[in-house]
């Protein structure tokens, strides 16, 4: 496409639209619908010259023109309780149902990684005397050792404060650096892996496992999976950046990092529940079953709020994106 020619016989068309958006309200019928009809054409003009002769300077230009004929046309909105609703009963889950083949796998993988950690170091002495002195592994193993007085150190309102902040800042990392190829993803999820597998190791080579899962599963089942899914949803928009599907690669990402800052609510959210649970259930003074089922609850809740409410908006085609009215217009690349 021969840009100077387009710019040349569409310049009119631009000038015009910014004229009509400069006078506002004091539009008469037929001029709005000019207003409307200069709108979905400069929208095309957008389109094709951001596919084919892409220039910053003429871009910018129209891309602000066409924000402002849009704004106009579609007039202001504001966020209500329903935007909250829907994105709690519809984006939210439908997002996390639409991730499930990344989160997944990580999340079994992940946990076989964790039991083969702390095999290795429950059946090696000399690995065990590498992470620490056996006075200290008798201290942080041993009935009423630091394993066991870490869920009850703090007054349980505060640790459960710290708990979800920290939770959620890994969640939204994970979240967040995907796009950078998933490497920083999948050091954030190495790491809480080997910390899993060195408590499982270090506590079952003391024949103290069962105590240790007691005060892991409350809470780490609901725990683990929002870490799950945050990290497989940074590995998907990691792999976007490589094959972004029939999109540009702009529009795939645009279009995955939305829905990832909404799963960062939305995992936040999950994360508040396994934090009060960690600072009021785990080390609480009821029985050990009964802290369990508490965990295995609320993963079940979590799981039927993902595959029932989540599957059901995904069949209806919400992706966890912002609603179509609200995008900008695209043109989709050959696959």
């Amino acid at each position: 496409m021969d840009l100077d020619v387009f710019v040349n016989a569409h310049r009119s068309e631009w000038d015009r639209l910014d004229h009509l958006l400069h006078r506002g309200r004091k539009l008469t019928g037929a001029e709005a619908d000019e207003l409307v009809d200069l709108y979905q054409r400069t929208a095309t003009h957008l389109s094709l010259i951001q596919s084919s002769a892409p220039d910053p300077l003429l871009i910018a230009r129209l891309t602000q023109l066409v924000a402002r004929a849009r704004a106009t046309v579609t007039g202001t909105r504001r966020a209500s309780w329903r935007d909250a609703a829907r994105f709690l009963t519809a984006g939210f889950p439908a997002a996390v149902y639409r991730a499930r083949h990344w989160w997944i796998p990580t999340a079994v993988l992940s946990v076989l990684l964790a039991a083969l950690i702390g095999w290795w170091i429950a059946a090696h002495p000399e690995v065990q005397s590498a992470i620490a002195a056996p006075d200290d592994l008798r201290r942080m193993t041993s009935p009423g050792g630091e394993y066991e007085t870490y869920y009850s150190s703090h007054p349980a309102a505060s640790f459960a404060a710290q708990v979800w902040t920290n939770n959620a800042q890994a969640a939204a990392m994970c979240l967040v650096l995907g796009a950078f190829l998933c490497v920083p993803v999948i050091w954030i999820l190495f790491l809480n892996v080997l910390n899993l597998g060195i408590g499982i190791g270090l506590m079952s080579s003391a024949g103290r496992l069962d105590t240790f899962l007691g005060l892991i599963l409350p809470h780490g089942l609901l725990e683990l999976t929002a870490v799950f899914v945050a990290a497989g949803t940074g590995l998907r928009l990691g792999w976007t950046v490589i094959d972004p599907g029939p999109h540009t690669r702009r529009t795939a990402l645009a279009q995955q990092g939305r829905a990832a800052i909404g799963m960062a609510i939305g995992l936040a959210l999950i994360l508040f529940v396994s934090g009060v649970i960690e600072g009021f259930v785990t080390p609480s003074g009821l029985p050990t079953w009964a802290r369990i089922a508490i965990g295995i609850a609320a993963e079940l809740a979590f799981l039927a709020y993902v595959y029932i409410l989540g599957g059901r908006a995904a069949r209806t085609g919400d992706v966890g994106d912002i609603s179509d009215a609200e995008r900008s217009a695209e043109l989709p690349v050959a696959a």
